[in-house]
């Protein structure tokens, strides 16, 4: 159940759209289901033949503005307070004296209306809709005070909660205040007029999120803002320091031919200046590549920079495990900032699924756990180096390179979801699972051309080879606690992954169980990709078979036993292990 207050100035005019036909011929039957004392005239339901509908509206609206006028200069300039109510879709169907129960709930919630209070405020609840009502009242009272409306909003949600536990409705997230703000219905109505998908205030949100990943300076996100096309107005202190700034969109003007300007504090909690700046501070080391990519000239800068932002994705997953709240709030920011990046270069395919993942992780990473003291500096270069090196192709190493980020994205929004919940923050972690659901749908779109190259590549190997591996999968997944699946057209690409592990070089053994150990495959949709991925990261292999891989530099190629592991300069997944361990730095295994 959805409660949505507004407040305004004119009774008659909300009580004629109430009444009316509404914008696209919606409402039908509207009438009351409730009032102030169980009498007030019915516009939708009075049917005596000698009144018109308008004269009980006119009715209607003076017995609701009766004490607004009466208090005259100290009644508030906004004296009408509306509140929408909505059941969640798949709901039963409220009767109207469960509606009136609903509306009377809220108002005394709310301070508007207390129960057994005989001053007060006045209002109505009108029906026109199966599934809302709208609850209008007047805000004075009958002692012509105005009432005590502190956090009504969030007091209706609050009991909004509660009714829909007793009258066993759907269960929605309780929200915590950190929630960027809804299009109105305005913005709605605007956006479906002048045929836009989606309101301003949406787009500029996504906007300015994508201005921010990975900037290295104020200056740098606002030149971005303005390359985006958006109209950028700098408020600007006597001093000449930045104050905060506005954004518009080009050609959304008011009835007055005005830009419709909007402070980036009012399109989310943290879009404002002062905000961005501390965000800026932590900012992103100029070098973007960390040093054992260097030597892979051959691959495309796209390919470089998402193959070095999985590795750093993998480690902001093992923070998100432990219990330091602000080290792992401040992550997920970081988190963001990547999915804002990846979603504004990559490929036309995938390109909807990141961004509609981007969307959604957004409210994942404001919460009321502050992000203190925390380095992010690893995750803002990821993202700086993605948006530098431009739009992936999303053919051969690109592509495989954008799948195998991807499917360590799923893993981290899989890990936020469940720190999240640890912590009750119901809202971001649906919104960590929602986040996880897009990229699992990009990732098999991504993943598609370079997952099938692989398995003709295993398929093509030599019967004796093929068997070899297939016997170290048969020896090394039960005895790990992993399912084995021993079909052939299952396991080719991991087979593939490891005859070319060890034609660099590697023990095929030990660097399966090293990938196996990096990190839990409870949460993983197909657990043969997830190996074949964390595999050709770990050996430096190409993400595409089709692409040269990476010879190991001289004095790093590992044991060719099945004790050893790969030696930690030539897997760049798992953190350098300090003198005194840290469990933050060692490579988790649940």
């Amino acid at each position: 159940m959805v409660p949505d207050i507004g407040r305004g100035s004119r009774t008659h005019g909300l009580l004629v759209y109430l009444y009316g036909p509404g914008r696209r011929e919606e409402h039908t039957d509207a009438h009351l289901v409730g009032s102030w004392d169980g009498f007030a005239p019915d516009p939708g339901r009075d049917t005596s033949p000698d009144l018109d509908p308008k004269v009980t509206l006119a009715r209607l609206t003076a017995a609701l503005d009766l004490r607004v006028k009466q208090a005259g200069d100290r009644a508030p300039a906004k004296h009408v307070w509306h509140c929408s109510v909505r059941t969640a879709p798949g709901d039963r169907r409220l009767s109207d004296e469960e509606w009136n129960t609903v509306a009377q709930r809220i108002l005394h919630a709310t301070n508007i209306a207390p129960d057994g209070d005989p001053d007060g405020c006045r209002w109505i609840a009108v029906r026109h809709a199966e599934d809302h009502i709208h609850i209008v009242a007047t805000l004075v009272r009958g002692d012509l005070r105005n009432p005590r409306l502190n956090y009504d909003f969030n007091k209706a949600q609050a009991e909004c909660r509660r009714i829909e536990k007793e009258m066993s409705l759907r269960r929605l997230n309780a929200g915590d205040g950190t929630a960027a703000k809804n299009p109105t219905s305005a913005e709605k109505f605007k956006a479906e007029r002048t045929g836009r998908p989606e309101t301003s205030r949406e787009t500029l949100r996504e906007a300015i999120r994508q201005a921010i990943a990975g900037a290295a300076t104020e200056e740098e996100f606002f030149t971005r803002l303005r390359e985006a096309g958006l109209r950028v107005k700098v408020r600007h202190a006597p001093s000449g320091d930045a104050l905060g700034y506005n954004v518009a969109l080009p050609g959304d003007r008011n009835r007055h031919g005005d830009p419709v300007w909007y402070p980036g504090s009012k399109l989310a909690p943290d879009l404002s200046l002062p905000k961005i700046r501390l965000r800026l501070t932590n900012g992103p080391t100029e070098r973007a590549t960390p040093p054992e990519a260097v030597s892979t000239a051959n691959w495309s800068p796209p390919a470089r920079a998402r193959r070095n932002a999985t590795s750093i994705a993998e480690r902001a997953a093992v923070l998100l495990d432990h219990d330091d709240n602000g080290e792992a709030a401040a992550q997920l920011v970081g988190v963001g900032e990547l999915l804002d990046a990846l979603a504004q270069t990559s490929p036309a395919a995938t390109r909807t699924e990141l961004a509609a993942a981007a969307r959604s992780f957004e409210r994942a990473t404001r919460s009321h756990v502050r992000a203190e003291h925390a380095d992010t500096r690893a995750l803002r270069s990821a993202a700086r180096g993605i948006v530098q090196a431009g739009g992936a192709l999303g053919r051969g190493e690109d592509g495989g390179t954008t799948a195998m980020l991807v499917s360590t994205l799923v893993l981290v929004t899989l890990a936020a979801a469940r720190w999240h919940s640890a912590r009750g923050h119901a809202q971001q972690a649906h919104a960590s699972r929602q986040a996880a659901a897009h990229l699992r749908t990009a990732y098999r779109q991504a993943a598609t051309t370079p997952m099938r190259a692989l398995h003709d590549h295993g398929r093509a190997l030599p019967e004796a080879q093929r068997r070899m591996h297939e016997a170290t999968l048969r020896t090394v997944l039960p005895e790990c606690g992993v399912r084995a699946d021993g079909m052939p057209t299952k396991t080719d690409a991991l087979v593939a992954t490891l005859a070319q592990a060890q034609l660099e070089g590697y023990d095929p053994e030990a660097l399966l169980r090293q990938a196996i150990n990096m990190r839990e495959l409870d949460t993983a949709e197909d657990v043969n990709d997830v190996l074949v991925w964390r595999l050709r990261r770990i050996a430096q292999l190409p993400a595409h078979p089709g692409a040269a891989p990476r010879r190991p530099q001289a004095g790093t190629r590992p044991a060719k036993t099945s004790t050893n592991r790969t030696s930690e300069r030539n897997a760049p997944a798992a953190a350098a292990r300090p003198a005194v361990s840290d469990p933050r730095s060692r490579p988790p295994r649940r």
